[in-house]
């Protein structure tokens, strides 16, 4: 399975793993059985990249106020051991993206797995994104 996982994230940024790491520790922390894009967005926000910061900062989001509102979202699951942890189809499609906007052998760094978010445009992740976007004059929006 190591392996495998290594493959996958071959092409990641050693930023872009830890965020990934961090999603898996949060799914954890939230006693989910499973790593979604919300996950992925609370590891973003909490990793403090300057990029991520940037994109965010654009809409008038703070990491923090992301942060909250993604652990609110989330919730916690029951408190049980489970045998493993699953990825979504939605994280996985997030990943398409990000490795299809990243050209030639350049590394996917935490910036693309946000815009990836964004691009995707489901769940609950996208939903807390927009709400910020929503709330930045559209004269005033980056991209």
């Amino acid at each position: 399975m190591k392996v495998l996982l290594e493959t996958v994230f071959s092409r990641f940024s050693p930023a872009a793993k830890r965020v990934v790491r961090a999603a898996e520790q949060a799914c954890r922390n939230h006693n989910h059985y499973y790593v979604g894009v919300g996950h992925l967005l609370l590891a973003l926000v909490e990793e403090h990249d300057p990029g991520v910061e940037t994109q965010l900062a654009s809409t008038g989001a703070t990491p923090a106020g992301v942060a909250a509102d993604v652990r609110r979202a989330l919730g916690t699951g029951d408190d049980r051991l489970w045998d493993g942890i699953l990825v979504t189809p939605r994280v996985r499609s997030v990943i398409s993206i990000a490795e299809s906007a990243v050209s030639g052998g350049a590394a996917i760094e935490p910036a693309h797995l946000l815009e990836a978010i964004v691009a995707e445009g489901g769940g609950l992740a996208a939903e807390i994104l927009q709400r910020y976007r929503g709330n930045v004059p559209s004269s005033q929006r980056a991209g």
